[in-house]
């Protein structure tokens, strides 16, 4: 079986994304009632077994454009393909969009049609509070590998301006930063435990650098300042906010033991049921690989030999 980093990343993320697209608006009492038993099909959209969403078709978009060479313009219009003509989608559908990505994504499109690129990489400077849903979160994952050993400053300012194509707050961008820091770390051959603490100090010792407000340090003072273990299962959350997946994807991928687990318990807590398991998917992909997928969920996804394909092209491109 060939396999590179790039692979274990992509499939981690549609696995966990085609798992909790039956179950997604699903309100965590409902979710107790129910028994999240691996990658069944219908419910919430009425799509069959296997079927991706929007994370998953963004994030592969993201994984393509990084084959040519990082361009913020090329990245921008793969996202609009993918909302206008269903590029990079299970089944030739798009099915599930976010408001704020929709809302964003025709902004960008009336730049490019105005001939206006250049003003993609200031989207951040007219970002307001409402821009820090899951939308950037959910399909950050593959710029780890472009990002990966260059200076942190570098790595944020690259991360904010992917971000801030649909989500432009330093918060969004800073949830980025972290689980990206996070995922290098784990390429780099870490354990999940020194993977973490070694985040932690990077992102403390960087928010030191660029003086970041304490009113913006607040918001991850459970992820970062404090340890995600500590918290308890009760007070994590699986919404539309990205300060909750990013909570909830770390501390069930540092607590669960396989990728099977880690994916059916963040299910379990209902909500943004897609989207919490594509996020927490990408790093059990990362840590456990191909091989600790199951091989049922991986023969069930909608188009795996493609994103395996795209995978192994991404894979070459970075050496991974």
């Amino acid at each position: 079986m060939r396999s590179t980093k790039a692979v274990d990343v992509l499939l981690g993320v549609a696995v966990g994304d085609a798992v909790g697209v039956p179950y997604e608006f699903t309100s965590r009492q409902e979710m107790a009632k129910l028994k999240v038993r691996g990658m069944i099909g219908y419910g919430t959209h009425g799509q069959q077994p296997g079927t991706w969403s929007d994370d998953t078709s963004l994030t592969l978009c993201l994984a393509e454009s990084l084959i040519e060479g990082y361009d913020l313009q090329d990245q921008a219009r793969r996202f609009i393909r993918w909302m206008d003509d269903a590029y990079w989608t299970a089944h030739g559908e798009v099915f599930d969009i976010g408001i704020t990505t929709g809302r964003a994504l025709r902004r960008v499109e009336q730049l490019l049609i105005e001939g206006r690129a250049q003003a993609l990489s200031a989207l951040r400077e007219s970002a307001g509070e409402m821009d820090n849903g899951n939308g950037s979160l959910m399909r950050i994952l593959p710029l780890v590998f472009h990002i990966q050993g260059k200076p942190i400053r570098e790595q944020f300012e690259c991360t904010w301006e992917v971000s801030a194509l649909t989500h432009g707050h330093v918060r969004a961008a800073m949830s980025c930063l972290i689980y990206l820091k996070l995922a290098e770390h784990l390429l780099a051959g870490a354990s999940k435990e020194l993977a973490y603490s070694t985040m932690r100090q990077d992102m403390l010792a960087f928010w030191d650098e660029i003086g970041l407000e304490p009113a913006e340090r607040a918001h991850f003072v459970r992820v970062v300042q404090e340890d995600i273990r500590e918290t308890p299962i009760d007070d994590l959350r699986t919404g539309g906010y990205v300060i909750e997946v990013l909570e909830s994807s770390i501390w069930f991928f540092l607590k669960k033991d396989t990728f099977e687990d880690t994916i059916l318990s963040i299910v379990s807590l209902g909500h943004d049921t897609d989207t919490s398991a594509a996020i927490v998917g990408g790093l059990a992909g990362l840590y456990y690989g191909r091989a600790g997928i199951p091989a049922a969920w991986i023969e069930a996804l909608a188009r795996s030999e493609d994103i395996v394909a795209l995978g192994e092209r991404l894979g070459q491109h970075y050496r991974v």
